[in-house]
């Protein structure tokens, strides 16, 4: 199994932050949310992981050095399908786990997606921002509308033409998707209940 981190979005929503530090290098629980996901995959049994970087990609690319992982550049934001299609360029052979890289599932929940998949014999899984791409996907990143080139228009056009699909239900996650998150993922103290006085 191999695995397709999209790292190389501008993180909008996270301005100012993300004006000086890409999105996936910002902490959840004080470790960078990047590379609390490459130790869950490792821990899914995953071996192969391309990280697909764009913003800030030199700051990834330094907080990754030493680590086993390769890359894929995205030069602009073109969407989720366009990202996995550079990833495949680049090398990425499926089957391909695909998730965002502001994302940390809950304990198990990767392998469990994996073990789901495999065990139906479907073409592709999805579990948003969690996906399973077979080889019989593949030929769906391309020709897409857009951009942004997306994902859930490369499973939508292998359900329309009769491929088999799987949905897997997960846990919660958890993301960097608004600033409010990133606080409460790093104050652990202000707990259930104080999202309200943010």
């Amino acid at each position: 199994m191999h695995a397709v981190v999209i790292a190389a979005g501008e993180g909008r929503r996270l301005r100012p932050l993300t004006e000086r530090w890409p999105k996936p290098t910002l902490p959840i629980d004080g470790k960078p949310v990047i590379v609390t996901l490459l130790r869950e995959l490792e821990s899914a049994g995953v071996e192969t992981v391309t990280v697909v970087v764009g913003h800030f990609s030199d700051q990834i690319r330094r907080l990754l050095a030493g680590l086993d992982v390769r890359f894929a550049e995205q030069q602009e934001p073109l969407g989720s399908a366009d990202a996995v299609r550079r990833a495949v360029e680049a090398g990425a052979t499926p089957p391909l786990v695909v998730t965002a890289a502001d994302t940390v599932y809950a304990d198990g929940d990767l392998g469990r997606f994996i073990a789901s998949w495999t065990a139906s014999g479907a073409a592709g899984a999805l579990a948003p921002p969690l996906w399973g791409l077979g080889p019989e996907l593949v030929r769906y990143l391309d020709g897409l509308p857009g951009p942004p080139y997306q994902l859930q228009d490369v499973f939508q056009r292998a359900a329309d033409d009769g491929h088999e699909l799987t949905r897997v239900e997960l846990g919660p996650g958890r993301q960097l998707t608004e600033p409010a998150d990133l606080v409460l993922h790093n104050f652990v103290y202000l707990g259930a209940g104080h999202e309200r006085d943010l």
